[in-house]
Order: C-alpha cells, then structure tokens, then sequence
C-alpha cells in the first residue's frame, strides 16, 4: 500500500490572532462551514471545510496568513463588486473567474522566418519544442515543431484548453490520440491533421519513435486544464457536437480530395477547418499543378503562415528568402509577396486567420 493510500484530508493552516471573527467571516461571508471548535472552553482552534478545500484557523500559529482563490461563476457578484477581500485573520481572498474569458493580445504583426534545424529546448513530458514564431506576433499567435524521439506510451492525462484556434498536424511518424465524443481513439499519421475545438476534452496515448507534429495556437498562452472526472473514450458519438462554436475535425490526408486553389496553377486539400471554425481560420496543403509561380499579393488577415511539407520554392516579400523543407515563414498583412520558382515536388501547408 502505498503511503498517500493512507491520507484522509489535507487541511491549510492559517494563523489567527481572534479566532471568532475570522470563523464568522469564512462561513458567513465566504459559506464555508464549521467542521470542529477545540477546546470547547477557550477555542484555539478552528477547521472548517469548504468549496473543495479544509482551513484550520489556529490561534498563536506561525507564519503567513496566506492567500485563498476562489473560483467563481460570477466573482462580481459575491462581495459586491469587490475581487479581493481581507479576512480578519489577514489572509487575503481572491475572487476570480472559474472559467476565465478568453483575452487575446493585440496582434503585433511581423515577418517571420525560421529555418529548419533552428533551436530545440525540452519541453512538457519530455518533448522537444521547435519555435516557429519566436515573436508571437505580440502574443497572439504561438507556432511550434514537436518532437518525441523515443516513442511509446505518452504520460499525459485527460485535458482540454481555452483557445480561439488550435491545430495539430502530424508532420512524420503517428500518434494516437482519443477526443471526447468523437469514438475511440485513433491515430494520426504524417498529413493528417486536427482541429482541437476550445475545451473540448483530450489525451495523448502514444506515439510512434521520431514522430514530429506541427502546432498553431491562438493566443500564444493559453490556459490548459486537468479533467480527473472524464474517462475517454465516452460512450457517446457525437461528430456534430460543437465546443465554443467550433466542431472537431480529423483530416486524413490518404483520402482527401484535392481542389483549385486560389492562385491558378496550384491545387490544395481543403481539410474541413473553415467550414468547422464558421471562418475562423483555413487550413489547406498546396502543391503547383502546372505553374511555378503565383502572382503578386497581399493579404489584410491576422495570420498567413506557410510551412515548407517538401520541395524549394522561392518567397519574394521586400527581399528573395530560398525555402526548402521545414523552413517555415510569417507574411504580415499588407505586404506584397509571391511565390516564385515552385518545385514540382512542393507542399506548403498553410494557416490563415481568418479563413479568405
């Protein structure tokens, strides 16, 4: 048996000079209750338990009066406007937002260029992080190359995110993975792709050694959450579901139908993301289909990301840059750029915010 097997509670021990008025403002005020009073003659001690959480109040104790977060459905609400609050123990109280709003910084546009090979740091359960847009373009985007050399079972645990946009495509190698009402789990493999929905519940099984995916998420910080309740797979199918407006996408590239682009001469794959997103964002891959070159452009949107999949091709936007294979570049709106001197070999995948 191992020894936390034996815990039955955790409490917080929080100094008190007068024990009365900071046990009446915990449960009148904060609606925590009283657990025990001890001695009944001359109280020292108080534990009261609340909104998930044990406090002893412990008159003479040491040390900080601490501070407690509560979460809240409307912290407005509780204390009359007030988000912070001081006990008469001192300790303070803080009322936040039990599902915080989603804020998104203003967009600092710039042009980005990150070449393959470029700087890899270790990253949560060990993967290794690439990043493709070091500037965030002020925080509001987030781009990185992932990596897990080893291959196997992935520790990771049920969770979800609070986003506007996340995309995850399996650059090389799989990876299997299980989304709440969407069956059960699958794997991605290199092309695939999928649209993570903000709060949407999911987690990483394993992957196979070498597996690389690329990752587009907006804002660039992004509130990740545990999920200790939800078991996955549910029992439930749902493709339909929406999760803050936006429907989950699985794209499978040996399937996918490839179209006109908006540049005659090139096709792409339409992986489903606009339509899922109500134009939020597209995804497509790219590839020439009898020209080499696109035209002269501009673009007026948040994001218009290129990632080299295969092949060279040459990017004119204020000067020539060579693009081969992992290289990975940011256009900011309104300046002009083309693509010159396309490999026939070429695929780009692209992000835009919002859809064209």
């Amino acid at each position: 048996m191992s020894q936390s097997s034996s815990i039955r509670a955790a409490e917080v021990v929080l100094p008190c000079a007068d024990l009365d008025p900071a046990v009446a403002f915990f449960v009148d005020v904060l609606g925590f209750r009283v657990d025990a009073i001890a001695p009944a003659d001359a109280p020292r001690t108080a534990v009261l338990s609340g909104h998930g959480l044990r406090v002893r109040l412990q008159r003479g104790a040491s040390g900080s009066p601490g501070v407690l977060r509560l979460l809240c459905d409307d912290p407005a609400g509780l204390a009359g406007g007030a988000r912070e609050l001081v006990a008469p123990n001192g300790t303070r109280v803080e009322l936040v937002a039990a599902e915080p709003p989603l804020v998104l910084p203003p967009l600092v546009p710039a042009f980005v260029l990150t070449r393959q090979g470029g700087d890899v740091h270790v990253g949560r359960a060990g993967m290794r992080y690439r990043d493709l847009i070091p500037d965030r373009q002020g925080g509001r985007f987030i781009g990185s190359q992932i990596g897990i050399e080893a291959g196997g079972p992935v520790p990771d645990y049920v969770h979800y995110h609070i986003v506007r946009f996340q995309l995850i495509y399996c650059l090389r190698g799989w990876v299997r993975v299980v989304y709440e009402d969407q069956g059960p789990p699958f794997e991605l493999h290199a092309g695939d792709c999928v649209l993570q929905p903000p709060y949407i519940r999911h987690r990483v099984l394993e992957s196979s050694p070498g597996l690389e995916v690329l990752e587009v998420s907006c804002p660039a910080e992004h509130d990740t959450f545990a999920d200790h309740a939800l078991a996955l797979p549910t029992a439930d199918l749902r493709p339909e579901r929406e999760f803050g407006g936006q429907r989950f996408v699985r794209h499978q590239a040996a399937s996918a139908r490839w179209g006109e682009w908006r540049h005659p001469g090139f096709l792409a794959r339409d992986t489903g993301i606009a339509a899922a997103t109500a134009g939020v964002a597209d995804v497509r891959v790219v590839r020439p289909h009898g020209a080499d070159a696109t035209p002269t452009a501009q673009h007026d949107g948040e994001l218009l990301l290129w990632f080299v999949l295969a092949g060279a091709v040459t990017l004119h936007a204020g000067a020539a840059h060579s693009l081969t294979a992992g290289d990975c570049v940011v256009v900011p709106p309104a300046l002009p750029h083309a693509l010159v001197d396309c490999s026939p070999e070429l695929e780009l995948l692209e992000v835009r915010l919002p859809a064209a």
